[in-house]
Formats: C-alpha cells, sequence, structure tokens
C-alpha cells in the first residue's frame, strides 16, 4: 500500500500529464479516471486522520509531576461539604 506522500506525488504526475499537449483524449480521460480515484481515497485517508486528531485534542491532558491538576477553582471549598457555603446576603451565585 502506498503512503499518502506517494499517492499524492501520482496525483501530481496524473495532472500534469492531463495537461501535456500531444495526450490523447483517451490516455487523459484514463488518467482522469485514475486521479479520481486516487482523490477520492486520499480524501477518506484524511477523514480518518482528521478523526484520530479530534480524538486526541478531545482527550484530557494525563497528570505527570509538571503538569499538577489545577484547582484554583475550589480554593474556598470547604473540606467537609466541598462546597464553598452558602452565598453572602445580595449575591448571586
Amino acid at each position: 500500500m502506498n503512503t499518502f506522500e506517494q499517492n499524492l506525488e501520482k496525483l501530481e504526475k496524473l495532472t500534469n500529464d492531463i495537461k501535456r499537449s500531444d495526450i490523447s483524449l483517451e490516455d487523459a480521460l484514463k488518467d482522469f479516471e485514475e486521479g479520481i480515484k486516487l482523490a477520492a481515497g486520499m480524501e477518506k485517508e484524511l477523514d480518518k486522520i482528521e478523526g484520530k486528531i479530534q480524538i486526541l485534542m478531545n482527550e484530557p491532558v494525563p497528570m505527570e509531576k509538571d503538569n499538577p491538576p489545577q484547582m484554583e477553582l475550589f480554593d474556598g471549598a470547604d473540606e467537609l461539604t466541598g462546597t464553598a457555603g452558602a452565598p453572602q446576603a445580595g449575591t448571586r451565585q
């Protein structure tokens, strides 16, 4: 199976061949059909890669020594209940 880069090179070659002035109509059509099939396969491959990237981008970052959890959100929390208590009079939360 060819790599994406090899398929791209082949597609570029087919495109250049079609643009030649000395190519027959039959050969140009053959190259065009091959290019369409190749481009469709490459598009599917790109869709798969994009899906994997989206999954990776949405995964939480693993905790490490140099990446501790951010706890500022819970600074005022009561250790027993985990809440910050009742709101002050006249304020909304």
